[in-house]
Protein backbone atom coordinates (compact mmCIF):
# COMPACT_ATOMS: atom_id res chain seq x y z
CA UNK A 1 0.00 0.00 0.00
CA UNK A 2 1.45 3.58 -0.88
CA UNK A 3 2.11 5.64 1.85
CA UNK A 4 0.99 8.97 0.61
CA UNK A 5 1.91 11.32 3.20
CA UNK A 6 5.50 10.32 2.48
CA UNK A 7 4.49 11.05 -1.22
CA UNK A 8 3.45 14.30 -0.39
CA UNK A 9 6.39 15.56 0.84
CA UNK A 10 8.32 14.25 -1.77
CA UNK A 11 6.25 15.93 -4.25
CA UNK A 12 6.71 19.03 -2.22
CA UNK A 13 10.57 18.96 -2.33
CA UNK A 14 10.44 18.03 -5.49
CA UNK A 15 8.70 21.31 -7.12
CA UNK A 16 10.50 23.31 -4.33
CA UNK A 17 13.64 21.92 -5.77
CA UNK A 18 12.69 22.61 -9.61
CA UNK A 19 12.51 26.82 -8.70
CA UNK A 20 16.31 26.68 -7.96
CA UNK A 21 17.68 27.63 -11.38
CA UNK A 22 17.53 31.30 -13.36
CA UNK A 23 14.61 30.28 -15.98
CA UNK A 24 12.23 32.39 -17.25
CA UNK A 25 9.45 31.04 -15.79
CA UNK A 26 11.20 31.73 -12.43
CA UNK A 27 10.10 35.24 -11.08
CA UNK A 28 9.47 35.03 -7.45
CA UNK A 29 11.08 38.42 -6.58
CA UNK A 30 6.85 39.15 -5.99
CA UNK A 31 8.31 42.75 -4.20
CA UNK A 32 10.14 44.19 -7.18
CA UNK A 33 7.87 43.21 -10.14
CA UNK A 34 4.76 45.11 -11.57
CA UNK A 35 1.64 45.07 -10.25
CA UNK A 36 -0.84 43.94 -12.83
CA UNK A 37 -4.09 45.00 -10.61
CA UNK A 38 -2.29 48.08 -9.31
CA UNK A 39 -2.23 48.49 -13.58
CA UNK A 40 -5.19 47.63 -14.47
CA UNK A 41 -6.74 50.05 -11.29
CA UNK A 42 -5.34 52.70 -12.83
CA UNK A 43 -6.78 51.87 -15.97
CA UNK A 44 -10.24 52.00 -14.48
CA UNK A 45 -9.78 55.89 -13.11
CA UNK A 46 -8.25 57.24 -16.37
CA UNK A 47 -11.95 56.05 -17.63
CA UNK A 48 -13.32 57.97 -15.33
CA UNK A 49 -11.47 60.60 -15.79
CA UNK A 50 -11.64 60.22 -19.64
CA UNK A 51 -15.46 60.40 -19.66
CA UNK A 52 -16.31 61.80 -16.56
CA UNK A 53 -20.48 61.41 -15.68
CA UNK A 54 -20.30 57.57 -16.81
CA UNK A 55 -17.11 56.02 -15.06
CA UNK A 56 -17.66 58.39 -12.12
CA UNK A 57 -18.42 56.61 -8.92
CA UNK A 58 -22.31 57.10 -8.17
CA UNK A 59 -21.99 58.16 -4.55
CA UNK A 60 -20.09 61.32 -5.85
CA UNK A 61 -23.24 62.63 -7.05
CA UNK A 62 -23.84 64.88 -4.47
CA UNK A 63 -20.34 66.66 -4.73
CA UNK A 64 -18.97 68.97 -6.88
CA UNK A 65 -18.05 67.17 -10.66
CA UNK A 66 -14.81 68.80 -10.73
CA UNK A 67 -13.75 68.59 -7.03
CA UNK A 68 -14.05 65.03 -7.42
CA UNK A 69 -12.54 64.71 -10.32
CA UNK A 70 -9.29 66.69 -9.08
CA UNK A 71 -9.17 64.44 -6.57
CA UNK A 72 -8.66 61.49 -9.10
CA UNK A 73 -6.70 63.41 -11.10
CA UNK A 74 -4.47 63.46 -8.20
CA UNK A 75 -4.85 59.66 -7.23
CA UNK A 76 -3.52 58.41 -10.76
CA UNK A 77 -1.11 60.79 -10.74
CA UNK A 78 0.61 59.31 -7.71
CA UNK A 79 -0.35 55.65 -8.67
CA UNK A 80 0.36 56.02 -12.26
CA UNK A 81 4.15 57.50 -11.17
CA UNK A 82 4.48 54.37 -8.51
CA UNK A 83 4.00 51.70 -11.43
CA UNK A 84 6.42 53.35 -13.92
CA UNK A 85 8.77 53.64 -11.72
CA UNK A 86 8.02 49.83 -10.63
CA UNK A 87 8.03 48.51 -14.25
CA UNK A 88 11.34 51.10 -15.22
CA UNK A 89 13.39 49.01 -12.34
CA UNK A 90 12.01 45.48 -13.51
CA UNK A 91 12.74 46.11 -17.00
CA UNK A 92 16.05 48.17 -16.75
CA UNK A 93 19.55 46.80 -17.81
CA UNK A 94 21.20 49.06 -15.29
CA UNK A 95 20.99 48.20 -11.70
CA UNK A 96 23.42 50.64 -10.88
CA UNK A 97 20.46 53.48 -11.47
CA UNK A 98 19.35 55.31 -8.30
CA UNK A 99 16.08 54.73 -7.05
CA UNK A 100 15.72 58.27 -6.82
CA UNK A 101 16.70 58.52 -10.00
CA UNK A 102 14.42 56.86 -11.40
CA UNK A 103 10.96 57.61 -9.34
CA UNK A 104 11.66 61.37 -10.59
CA UNK A 105 11.82 60.08 -14.53
CA UNK A 106 8.53 57.89 -13.47
CA UNK A 107 7.17 60.93 -11.87
CA UNK A 108 8.05 63.52 -15.07
CA UNK A 109 6.40 60.47 -17.42
CA UNK A 110 3.39 60.32 -15.18
CA UNK A 111 2.92 63.88 -15.93
CA UNK A 112 3.53 64.50 -19.44
CA UNK A 113 1.01 61.41 -20.04
CA UNK A 114 -1.51 63.34 -18.08
CA UNK A 115 -0.73 66.74 -20.09
CA UNK A 116 -1.81 64.60 -22.78
CA UNK A 117 -5.33 63.56 -21.54
CA UNK A 118 -7.23 66.69 -23.33
CA UNK A 119 -5.33 65.26 -26.72
CA UNK A 120 -6.73 61.53 -26.14
CA UNK A 121 -10.52 62.94 -25.26
CA UNK A 122 -10.97 65.03 -28.51
CA UNK A 123 -9.77 61.73 -30.46
CA UNK A 124 -12.27 59.97 -28.28
CA UNK A 125 -14.68 61.93 -29.32
CA UNK A 126 -14.26 61.36 -32.98
CA UNK A 127 -14.13 57.43 -31.85
CA UNK A 128 -17.72 57.93 -30.43
CA UNK A 129 -18.95 60.19 -33.22
CA UNK A 130 -18.04 56.92 -35.84
CA UNK A 131 -19.52 55.12 -33.94
CA UNK A 132 -22.93 56.76 -34.00
CA UNK A 133 -22.81 57.52 -37.43
CA UNK A 134 -21.29 53.84 -38.63
CA UNK A 135 -23.53 51.77 -36.70
CA UNK A 136 -27.81 52.37 -37.45
CA UNK A 137 -28.44 50.09 -34.30
CA UNK A 138 -26.60 52.85 -31.70
CA UNK A 139 -29.85 54.57 -30.14
CA UNK A 140 -27.40 57.29 -28.93
CA UNK A 141 -24.18 58.22 -28.02
CA UNK A 142 -24.45 57.17 -24.38
CA UNK A 143 -25.30 53.49 -25.60
CA UNK A 144 -21.53 53.74 -27.42
CA UNK A 145 -19.62 54.81 -24.23
CA UNK A 146 -21.73 52.73 -21.82
CA UNK A 147 -22.00 49.48 -23.87
CA UNK A 148 -19.83 48.86 -26.93
CA UNK A 149 -16.49 46.83 -26.53
CA UNK A 150 -15.12 48.41 -29.08
CA UNK A 151 -14.71 51.79 -27.97
CA UNK A 152 -13.81 50.18 -24.70
CA UNK A 153 -11.23 48.43 -26.64
CA UNK A 154 -9.90 51.49 -28.69
CA UNK A 155 -10.19 53.93 -25.44
CA UNK A 156 -7.49 51.75 -23.45
CA UNK A 157 -5.75 51.44 -26.54
CA UNK A 158 -5.51 54.98 -26.90
CA UNK A 159 -4.25 55.06 -23.26
CA UNK A 160 -1.66 52.70 -24.05
CA UNK A 161 -0.32 54.19 -26.94
CA UNK A 162 0.58 57.76 -25.33
CA UNK A 163 2.38 55.62 -22.97
CA UNK A 164 4.21 53.84 -25.23
CA UNK A 165 5.13 56.81 -27.10
CA UNK A 166 6.80 57.93 -24.22
CA UNK A 167 8.84 55.28 -23.99
CA UNK A 168 7.12 53.75 -20.41
CA UNK A 169 8.04 49.82 -20.39
CA UNK A 170 5.68 46.81 -19.78
CA UNK A 171 3.17 48.42 -18.67
CA UNK A 172 0.73 49.60 -21.93
CA UNK A 173 0.95 45.91 -22.91
CA UNK A 174 -0.20 44.61 -19.59
CA UNK A 175 -3.25 47.76 -20.33
CA UNK A 176 -3.86 46.74 -23.93
CA UNK A 177 -4.00 42.88 -22.26
CA UNK A 178 -6.53 43.60 -19.88
CA UNK A 179 -9.23 44.87 -22.92
CA UNK A 180 -7.92 41.75 -24.95
CA UNK A 181 -9.29 39.74 -21.81
CA UNK A 182 -12.46 41.74 -21.75
CA UNK A 183 -13.63 42.34 -25.00
CA UNK A 184 -11.86 39.74 -27.36
CA UNK A 185 -10.39 42.95 -29.09
CA UNK A 186 -6.61 42.41 -29.20
CA UNK A 187 -4.57 45.84 -30.72
CA UNK A 188 -1.19 46.03 -29.92
CA UNK A 189 0.02 49.74 -27.96
CA UNK A 190 2.31 50.19 -30.86
CA UNK A 191 -0.24 50.33 -33.67
CA UNK A 192 -0.65 53.63 -34.92
CA UNK A 193 -4.51 54.53 -35.76
CA UNK A 194 -6.09 57.58 -36.71
CA UNK A 195 -9.07 59.88 -35.27
CA UNK A 196 -12.78 58.23 -35.93
CA UNK A 197 -12.03 54.37 -35.77
CA UNK A 198 -15.04 52.45 -35.48
CA UNK A 199 -14.84 48.60 -34.57
CA UNK A 200 -18.16 47.06 -35.18
CA UNK A 201 -18.98 44.11 -32.47
CA UNK A 202 -15.71 43.53 -32.12
CA UNK A 203 -14.87 39.99 -30.88
CA UNK A 204 -11.59 38.46 -32.60
CA UNK A 205 -10.05 41.60 -33.88
CA UNK A 206 -6.22 41.46 -33.96
CA UNK A 207 -3.95 44.47 -34.69
CA UNK A 208 -0.79 43.88 -34.41
CA UNK A 209 2.09 46.38 -33.49
CA UNK A 210 3.39 48.06 -36.79
CA UNK A 211 0.25 48.41 -38.23
CA UNK A 212 -0.78 51.99 -39.63
CA UNK A 213 -4.39 52.65 -39.46
CA UNK A 214 -5.48 56.30 -41.20
CA UNK A 215 -8.95 58.00 -40.16
CA UNK A 216 -12.47 57.34 -40.89
CA UNK A 217 -11.68 53.31 -40.80
CA UNK A 218 -14.10 51.24 -40.10
CA UNK A 219 -13.62 47.51 -38.89
CA UNK A 220 -15.75 44.62 -38.19
CA UNK A 221 -15.19 41.30 -35.77
CA UNK A 222 -12.73 38.63 -37.15
CA UNK A 223 -10.32 41.01 -38.80
CA UNK A 224 -6.46 40.42 -38.46
CA UNK A 225 -4.36 42.98 -39.37
CA UNK A 226 -0.67 40.87 -38.72
CA UNK A 227 2.25 40.01 -40.24
CA UNK A 228 3.08 37.67 -42.72
CA UNK A 229 5.20 35.70 -40.76
CA UNK A 230 6.77 35.46 -37.71
CA UNK A 231 9.39 32.92 -37.93
CA UNK A 232 12.27 35.16 -37.82
CA UNK A 233 11.44 35.65 -34.06
CA UNK A 234 13.05 38.40 -32.17
CA UNK A 235 15.12 39.16 -35.59
CA UNK A 236 12.37 40.77 -36.85
CA UNK A 237 12.06 43.76 -33.75
CA UNK A 238 11.63 46.71 -35.02
CA UNK A 239 10.62 45.99 -38.60
CA UNK A 240 7.63 47.02 -40.52
CA UNK A 241 5.29 43.72 -40.14
CA UNK A 242 2.04 44.70 -40.25
CA UNK A 243 -0.09 46.55 -42.72
CA UNK A 244 -0.83 49.58 -43.49
CA UNK A 245 -4.49 50.61 -43.99
CA UNK A 246 -5.56 54.04 -45.70
CA UNK A 247 -8.92 56.75 -44.74
CA UNK A 248 -12.01 56.10 -45.33
CA UNK A 249 -11.62 52.43 -45.75
CA UNK A 250 -13.68 49.82 -44.67
CA UNK A 251 -13.06 45.91 -43.51
CA UNK A 252 -15.78 43.46 -43.44
CA UNK A 253 -15.89 40.88 -41.22
CA UNK A 254 -13.17 37.71 -41.00
CA UNK A 255 -10.91 39.47 -43.52
CA UNK A 256 -6.99 38.78 -43.11
CA UNK A 257 -4.53 41.82 -44.15
CA UNK A 258 -0.83 40.73 -44.20
CA UNK A 259 2.73 41.90 -44.37
CA UNK A 260 4.51 45.02 -43.47
CA UNK A 261 4.43 45.83 -47.66
CA UNK A 262 0.72 45.40 -48.04
CA UNK A 263 -0.81 49.35 -48.43
CA UNK A 264 -4.35 49.39 -48.70
CA UNK A 265 -4.94 52.84 -50.50
CA UNK A 266 -8.29 55.08 -49.53
CA UNK A 267 -11.61 54.45 -50.05
CA UNK A 268 -10.89 50.79 -50.27
CA UNK A 269 -13.72 48.30 -49.52
CA UNK A 270 -12.64 44.78 -48.01
CA UNK A 271 -14.85 42.18 -48.35
CA UNK A 272 -15.43 39.47 -45.61
CA UNK A 273 -13.28 35.82 -45.60
CA UNK A 274 -10.82 37.89 -47.60
CA UNK A 275 -6.91 37.16 -47.71
CA UNK A 276 -4.76 39.84 -48.72
CA UNK A 277 -0.91 39.89 -48.80
CA UNK A 278 -0.43 42.16 -51.86
CA UNK A 279 -1.14 45.84 -51.71
CA UNK A 280 -4.85 47.26 -53.25
CA UNK A 281 -5.24 50.71 -54.93
CA UNK A 282 -7.33 53.61 -53.80
CA UNK A 283 -11.54 53.01 -54.26
CA UNK A 284 -10.75 49.29 -55.22
CA UNK A 285 -13.42 47.14 -54.16
CA UNK A 286 -12.49 43.47 -53.00
CA UNK A 287 -14.85 40.30 -52.38
CA UNK A 288 -14.25 36.58 -52.63
CA UNK A 289 -15.71 34.76 -55.72
CA UNK A 290 -19.93 33.85 -54.74
CA UNK A 291 -19.67 30.70 -53.04
CA UNK A 292 -21.23 27.35 -54.65
CA UNK A 293 -23.58 26.44 -51.80
CA UNK A 294 -25.03 22.67 -51.95
CA UNK A 295 -28.44 21.63 -50.54
CA UNK A 296 -29.20 18.46 -49.47
CA UNK A 297 -33.28 17.59 -48.68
Amino acid sequence: MRNQDNEIGEVVDLILADYDDNRAINKIDIHNQPDKEAIIEVVEKLLKILYPGYYSDRVYKIYSLKNNMAATIEDVIFNLSKQISIVMKYTSKDSNTEDLVVDEKAKSLALDFMKRIPSIRAVLDTDIEAAFEGDPAASNRDEIVLSYPGLFAISIYRIAHELCLLGVPMMPRIMTEHAHSVTGIDIHPGATIGKYFFIDHGTGIVIGETTVIGEHVKIYQGVTLGGLSTRGGQTLKGKKRHPTIGNNVTIYSNASILGGDTIIGDDVVIGGNTFITKSIDKGTKVTNKEQELLYKN
